[in-house]
């Protein structure tokens, strides 16, 4: 097993990249045809690497437990996606995005790799464009852009739609070119079930076929991980359900050091949950924040009124509304981190202003940029700016050009006219930017085992800035994986190809059919669901928005608990011979049961609050989190010993030799 070190080069951060990738090992192109590389995951960090490396003639087997790989998670992204472009020549720069990045993750996360993140940022743009994503464009012919929580600048680009739809679509497209040329070998509807090492590196994965059931054995000479995140360990969250933590999970268990577990981003703009019964929740794009205000009612008896129906939100006057993000951070207001924007509106819920009938709801109101766009449409057409219902008319054209599709699907799930009355949000689980410890080169303590995009510990630090994952994802597949994955590679071209019929590959089957069957013949008396409720309140409760020692060492036990009932008492119904769709849950629950106690576990190792880790012992006076840069400026690295309470503490220390450490201030 590798030791932690994070090999980031010698030198001057702006030259590091450059300078690095001037002096690594290549593989020839003649050579590239003999090797053999595994891709897990479809989304846009596996699907661009899949793309680059089979367009750079490596032999690339990709692995997705979708019919598709156009079906992956990031399918979904709406927002958008960063790129210090300075087309709107507000100030942005390499050295503004790398610093909005690393002041966003509360100064959690490495130096080398964020700067390279922004670095690498203006290409991926350009790369898309070529690909045909239509990015929207301004009335001069540049590409339009937003400005999103915790900048000042507007550098995040975006498709009308979804953007990341449209950017899986271009890696999708690049993918298919490469399957049709024989370079890329795609493997629908499988999911891995472990990694397999041999001599010390990754050599291959076990795979399960999910149409059919049949374990197969894969070799290669690297494997890459683009599994994503774990957020579904709270059973309700932003992401897909099929989302999950196996493939990480299993390679932590295979030696991977599993990095800043805690680190969970909640979103602000999400729509309220309406009961117990969903199984997942719906994001607002960010971009909403740009010219929707967020507030609630100064006033109980408002509140009070609103919940039992005889007082509507447009009543309420402007000087009852309680502007909440713009009186605690007029710099920001709306635009205010993620991690910022949330906890301000569970402090206003919980203080008893939230404005649905669980309490749990603030309102994204439009009329002020309605009207604002609509004297400004007036104007321009030479008509009466004092005419309320033209004005409103106009700018509601306006807004409707800008967001229309989410307005769409507001209205389709709340059965509200978000045009004629406030939204109602509130805060859920999005992303984590815990996962794989990774080096430099995105390689995990395993040699020859890679993670990218969501999956690895990431750039992000201790909370994410709005449009971040897809740069992140696109950067890593496109940009940085294919260079440093062949100064590993270089020493395998004499290697020849990697054989399944060994002991390695005979022991992770063994181990991957006698869970299966374990979780089969088990005929307990609960299904999969149950357990997987159970956990995700315990991670909601005592492990959200807030946490306290208290609350995460009960966590600790409950879970523990709970993952002893589920081994005793779960029931998956069917076979292993066959589709079984609760089959694969239980393999993806286990693996969050385990990683829930690990998770807490890191969370109370934490005694600090930074971004979206917040401790309640460890706040300001103002109730913002207070970061302790003394002892806790590190990432937790765990190594596994078995038992989550067993793992062991790897600390790899943050140096900032180019920017100043100081409290984030929004103010």
């Amino acid at each position: 097993m590798g030791k932690l070190n994070s090999g980031v080069p010698e030198g001057e951060l702006k030259n590091k990249w450059v300078n690095y990738k001037d002096n690594i090992d290549l593989v020839n192109p003649a050579n590239k045809r003999n090797i053999d590389v595994i891709v897990v995951g479809t989304g846009l960090a596996g699907g661009s690497a899949s793309a680059t490396l089979a367009e750079l003639g490596y032999n690339v087997k990709t692995f997705c437990y979708q019919d598709s790989p156009r079906r992956a998670h990031s399918i979904a992204a709406q927002g958008g996606i960063n790129a210090a472009k300075n087309y709107q020549g507000d100030g942005d720069s390499t050295y503004r995005l790398f610093y909005d990045t690393i002041k966003g993750g509360d100064y959690r996360s490495r130096e080398a790799n964020v700067f390279r993140l922004a670095e690498v940022s203006t290409n991926i743009i350009d790369q898309c464009v070529a690909q045909g994503v239509p990015f929207a464009r301004d009335y001069g012919g540049l590409l339009d852009n937003r400005s999103f929580g915790g900048v000042l600048v507007s550098r995040t680009f975006y498709a009308k739609g979804q953007t990341g739809q449209q950017l899986l679509l271009g890696a999708y497209s690049a993918m298919n070119r490469q399957i049709a040329r024989g370079k890329i070998k795609m493997y629908n509807r499988h999911e891995m079930l472990d990694v397999v090492v041999v001599d010390g590196k990754a050599r291959g994965i076990i795979a399960r076929n999910l149409t059919t059931g049949e374990i197969e054995r894969h070799s290669a000479h690297a494997v890459v991980l683009a599994s994503g995140g774990y957020g579904n360990v709270y059973f309700l969250s932003t992401n897909a359900m099929g989302s999950n933590v196996t493939a990480a999970w299993k390679a932590h268990k295979k030696g991977a050091y599993f990095a800043n577990p805690c680190y969970t981003q909640i979103h602000p703009t999400c729509i309220p949950r309406s009961g117990e019964y969903q199984s997942k929740l719906t994001l607002m794009s960010e971009s909403l924040r740009n010219d929707g205000r967020i507030w609630v009612p100064k006033k109980k008896e408002d509140v009070e009124a609103l919940r039992n129906g005889t007082l509507k939100a447009i009543n309420i006057k402007e000087e009852d509304r309680d502007y909440y993000l713009e009186r605690r951070y007029p710099a920001f207001g709306n635009l205010v981190p993620r991690d910022v924007a949330s906890r301000a509106a569970k402090e206003r819920c919980d203080a008893g202003f939230g404005v649905n009938q669980t309490g749990e709801a603030v309102f994204l109101d439009f009329s002020s940029a309605i009207m604002r766009y609509g004297k400004e449409q007036a104007l321009l057409k030479g008509l009466d700016e004092n005419d309320a219902s033209l004005v409103k008319k106009l700018g509601q054209d306006i807004v409707k050009a800008k967001y229309g599709n989410l307005f769409q699907m507001y209205e389709k799930i709340v059965d509200e006219n978000p045009y004629e009355t406030p939204m109602m949000i509130y805060p859920a689980v999005h992303y984590t930017m815990g996962g794989i410890w990774v080096d430099y080169n995105l390689m995990t303590s395993v040699p020859g085992l890679y993670a990218i995009g969501e999956a690895n510990f990431s750039d992000h630090g201790a909370n994410r800035l709005g449009a971040s994952a897809l740069m992140q994802g696109l950067a890593d597949g496109y940009f940085v994986l294919p260079y440093t994955i062949g100064d590993y590679l270089s020493d395998d071209i004499r290697t020849g190809p990697i054989s399944t019929d060994t002991k390695e590959f005979d022991e992770a089957e063994q181990q991957v059919t006698e869970q299966l069957n374990d979780l089969v013949n088990n005929k307990g008396k609960h299904s999969v669901d149950y357990y997987h409720k159970k956990l995700g309140k315990i991670m909601w409760d005592e492990c959200g928005m807030a946490r306290t020692e208290e609350g995460l060492k009960k966590a600790i036990q409950d879970i523990k608990s709970l993952r002893d009932d589920f081994w005793k008492n779960v029931n998956v119904p069917g076979g292993i011979n066959e589709m079984n769709k609760e089959l694969e849950k239980a393999g993806r629950v286990a693996d969050f049961l385990e990683l829930g106690e690990l998770f807490a576990k890191d969370a109370l190792e934490r005694n600090e609050s930074c971004g979206g880790h917040f401790r309640e012992e460890y706040a300001t006076p103002e109730g913002e989190a207070k970061r302790n840069d003394k002892d806790y400026t590190y990432v937790a690295a765990w190594e596994y010993k078995g038992e989550p309470a067993d793992a062991v503490l790897h600390k790899e220390e943050l140096n900032f030799e180019n920017i100043e450490v100081k409290e984030r201030s929004y103010k």
